[in-house]
C-alpha cells in the first residue's frame, strides 16, 4: 500500500510531529510505502492564484474552472502543484496530520486543499461523494488540540465533538472527493497533557494505525 502523509506543522518538536513521526514508523513496519509532503518544510504556498497554471482559457478568471481546464491539459497546472497531485494519485491512503486550529486546521493546509484536491482532478461536475474522482482510496486526519475532553461535547464549551467540529473536512473536503474515510483521531488536552498523557495518546494512536487495515473504523464509506 501507499501511504500519503500530509503533515502541517512548524516545529519539529512538536506533538504533531510526533504523531507524524509515529504514523511514519508504525506505517514503514507493517511494509507500505510512505511519501511524505512537509508543507511548512518544503515551504509550499497556500495562495490559490492564477499563476497556479501554465495556460488560462483567457475568459473571467474563476479558479476551479481554470483547474478543470489544466486538468483536462494533462495537468497543466504549476510544477508544485503537479507533483503534490501525483502523490494524491499514486496514495492508496491519505493520512493528513495537523494542529486544530479554529475548529480546523492552518491555512497551509487549507491551501494545500483548495491547490491540489482540483477540479478535474480530485471532483468535477456530478463527480463527488460516491462518484468523486478520488473513490477506491481511504483517508484520515490525525490532528491535535489544546483544551481538555469535556470542552469537546455538544454541552461542553465548544458545543460539538470532534467529528462534528471537523466535519467539513472529513465530509466536505475527503468524502467529497470520494475518499473513504476512517474517523478521526484527535489528540485532546495536549497544552495541559503530562508526559505520561502524551505516552498514552501515542500509544492510542499506535494501535488505531496498526489495525486500520484489519479493524477500520469508517466514518464515511462508499
Amino acid at each position: 500500500m501507499n501511504v500519503l502523509i500530509v503533515y502541517a506543522h512548524h516545529e519539529p518538536s512538536s506533538f504533531t510531529s510526533a504523531m507524524k513521526n509515529l504514523a511514519t514508523e508504525v506505517i514503514t513496519r507493517q511494509g507500505h510505502t510512505v511519501v511524505l509532503s512537509d508543507l511548512y518544510g518544503q515551504g509550499f504556498n497556500p495562495i490559490a492564484q492564477k499563476w497556479d497554471f501554465i495556460t488560462i482559457t483567457g475568459e473571467h478568471f474563476n479558479y476551479m474552472m481554470e483547474q478543470k481546464h489544466a486538468a483536462r491539459l494533462d495537468w497543466a497546472f504549476s510544477p508544485d502543484i503537479v507533483a503534490e497531485i501525483q502523490k494524491v494519485k499514486e496514495a492508496d491512503l491519505l493520512l493528513v496530520v495537523s494542529p486544530i486550529w479554529w475548529f480546523s486546521v492552518p491555512a497551509i493546509l487549507k491551501g494545500w486543499f483548495d491547490r491540489v484536491l482540483a477540479m478535474g482532478v480530485a471532483w468535477d461536475g456530478g463527480k463527488i461523494y460516491e462518484n468523486g474522482l478520488l473513490r477506491g482510496k481511504q483517508a484520515m486526519l490525525i490532528g491535535a488540540a489544546g483544551h481538555p475532553a469535556e470542552y469537546y461535547q455538544e454541552s461542553g464549551v465548544h458545543k460539538a465533538t470532534p467529528i462534528q467540529m471537523l466535519h467539513p473536512i472529513n465530509h466536505g473536503t475527503l468524502a467529497f472527493c470520494g475518499y473513504n474515510v476512517h474517523e478521526p483521531f484527535v489528540a485532546l488536552n495536549i497544552l495541559g497533557a503530562g508526559d505520561e498523557d502524551r505516552v498514552q495518546i501515542l500509544h492510542d494512536l499506535q494501535y488505531r494505525l496498526e489495525h486500520m487495515l484489519d479493524s477500520p473504523q469508517w466514518l464515511i464509506r462508499y
